[in-house]
């Protein structure tokens, strides 16, 4: 009978730490996995393995190698380009590798050949100066979705721990300017995304989101602002209407204690740092970056590159590990 397919990595920015903790999570999931594959060079991860001295044979395969070669070498698709930058040292020419391997994991994933991709962190500033014109590695991704599934795909962060689920509805914009993009028609659409795929990828019947308010105390009834009055009142409604199992706007300083906690399944905050500050003080070393609505699944760890700890055996690979963990159990089933 033939192996699932396997989950794939990709490499991330090679002068960062995505290479090192993949080396370390093979590692610690050689001996009962889930299989994966990392896309990169296996030069690269050989003569890194080998700096930092840890003991991972490094063999070339492709994707339906990679199980039965998992738990006696890191199985690598080579992407075909050699790496130039050294840990630590970000090179612009390794900016096209770090493309190719989420290029190439998309296809493998959409294709059928892997069950999930799992993505290490990238370099944004890296890219741009190589011309890169997404905002970031969750537009390119659902812009690859697009062309290679045809699915029109809006993607959405969710940050996922087993203590705490989270959502922003607003991401990667000033402060100053969350509150002009906080629209009735975002937060319907954002809740009807994370209600579906928590549905449909975690397996929960009826997903109850919890919205936190933008102001202080939800507004205090309008004394503080009126957004959630005007704005995600409505939202609210709508989703119920819509059969959506949703609350809110709730003060987001009483949102995040254990009984608070114990309501909801998902907590859906108008800002990034609203949803982030709790979930990276209540599981810093074990939050998945999840992406829902993306035709297939992807996760990351929830950290950066950390080029200042690159290639000094300091990288932890905890979070990587718990995305490659929930990716499996994401797909799990699928793969039977």
């Amino acid at each position: 009978m033939p192996s699932a397919p396997p989950l794939v990595l990709t490499q991330g920015d090679p002068s960062g730490v995505g290479p090192e903790i993949a080396l370390a999570a093979w590692m610690a999931l050689r001996a009962e996995g889930p299989p994966f594959a990392i896309i990169g060079d296996p030069d690269h991860l050989s003569r890194l393995g080998e700096r930092l001295g840890l003991t991972v044979p490094v063999r070339a395969a492709t994707p339906d190698q990679a199980a039965a070669l998992f738990s006696e070498a890191l199985p690598v698709i080579d992407h075909g380009r050699r790496i130039a930058g050294a840990p630590g040292a970000p090179d612009q020419a390794d900016a096209a590798a770090t493309l190719a391997a989420i290029e190439t994991a998309v296809t493998l994933v959409v294709d059928g050949a892997a069950r999930a991709l799992v993505t290490n962190p990238i370099a944004k500033h890296v890219l741009y100066a190589a011309g890169f014109a997404h905002p970031g590695h969750t537009e390119f991704l659902a812009e690859l979705a697009r062309r290679r599934s045809g699915v029109a795909a809006r993607p959405v962060m969710l940050l996922w721990s087993e203590q705490l689920a989270v959502v922003p509805i607003t991401v990667h914009v000033a402060l100053a300017r969350a509150p002009a993009l906080l629209t009735q028609a975002l937060i319907v659409e954002t809740g009807r995304i994370v209600a579906a795929d928590l549905r449909a990828r975690f397996g929960l019947a009826r997903p109850r989101l919890a919205f936190a308010g933008l102001n202080p105390h939800a507004g205090e009834n309008g004394a503080m602002g009126r957004e959630e009055i005007e704005i995600m009142a409505p939202a609210i409604a709508e989703l119920k209407a819509a059969g959506v199992d949703a609350v809110g706007p709730l003060p987001a300083d009483t949102m995040f204690h254990a009984a608070a906690r114990a309501r909801y399944d998902v907590a859906l905050a108008p800002t990034h740092d609203q949803a982030l500050i709790p979930i990276k003080t209540l599981a810093f070393d074990t939050a998945v970056n999840v992406t829902l609505g993306l035709p297939f699944v992807r996760t990351s760890p929830d950290h950066g590159t950390a080029f200042d700890i690159a290639g000094k055996g300091l990288a932890r690979p905890n979070s990587l590990i718990a995305a490659i963990r929930l990716a499996d159990r994401l797909t799990r089933d699928a793969a039977r």
